[in-house]
């Protein structure tokens, strides 16, 4: 019973301070730059990387490409510079898919942990931001109904693999994880663009559908892949800073690693 209530304590806080955030652009900002500061150091410690050079990097590009395009709207070779950000963030995103699949153990040899602490998580973060400023304008609903795409899908990934699930996903990094909880995550998570379609009239039902799969799929991705760092470290959590439900990179590592592709997406429409 006290771990239900602590887990439901936590978990209310994170929801009502992404909440109250999405009313207000600095207090968005202000935010999730100090998610990306807290995730950045769980991610570090689980990968061994003790340099400071990553929250250097971070600031630098959260400031540069996060809050100048929020505040500044400003095209002078921002908008180039942050698809070529884009380009490079989901190729380096391609090769942790690729090592999930064919390495034993993904490599972190010097070079790797500056790499994908930039652009694996650092980048990852400066998108997910700008999922609530698309075109130049803030869209805070646009990245609410991303959280709840991501919220929808584990819940119902939880329950139907808990229930139903009988083929294991992924049972060497995740055994808990099922091939009938993802579909049932991913039906689950396609039910719920209908009604975000409807109640925030941001996208249409088509373009929240196809968010839907993007952040489900690529979403279960980036928990395996955050898995397997987790595996590798030998730790269950990637923190303690939620009590109950572990780090804060374990609560936000499937839409990070969703986000540059959510935002490709956008970009598009």
């Amino acid at each position: 019973m006290k771990e239900i209530l602590t887990r439901s304590f936590t978990g209310l806080l994170y929801i009502s301070l992404l909440m109250v955030s999405l009313l207000n652009q600095h207090a968005l900002i202000i935010l999730f730059y100090v998610f990306g500061l807290i995730c950045l150091a769980e991610f570090k410690k689980l990968i061994g990387y003790k340099s400071i050079i990553p929250f250097i990097i971070f600031t630098v590009l959260y400031i540069v490409f996060g809050y100048w395009q929020f505040f500044m709207n400003s095209n002078n070779g921002l908008d180039e510079a942050t698809r070529i950000l884009q380009v490079i963030t989901i190729f380096v995103q391609l090769f942790l898919i690729k090592d999930l699949f064919t390495e034993k153990t993904i490599p972190l040899f010097i070079s790797k942990r500056f790499i994908i602490t930039t652009f694996y998580l650092s980048s990852s973060f400066v998108f997910l931001i700008l999922i609530a400023n698309p075109k130049h304008t803030f869209e805070p609903l646009v990245l609410l109904g991303s959280f709840i795409l991501v919220w929808t899908n584990d819940t119902f990934a939880f329950l139907v693999g808990k229930n139903f699930g009988k083929q294991k996903l992924f049972s060497k990094i995740s055994p808990k994880k099922t091939v009938e909880g993802f579909l049932g995550g991913l039906f689950f998570a396609c039910v719920a663009s209908y009604f975000i379609a409807t109640f925030t009239k941001t996208l249409n039902f088509n373009h929240w559908l196809i968010l839907a799969i993007i952040i489900s799929v690529f979403g279960t991705l980036g928990d395996l892949i955050e898995s397997k760092f987790k595996r590798q470290a030998n730790v269950k959590d990637s923190g303690i800073i939620m009590p109950g439900h572990g780090g804060l990179l374990d609560r936000l590592d499937s839409i990070i690693f969703a986000s540059p592709f959510i935002y490709l997406f956008l970009q598009i429409i």
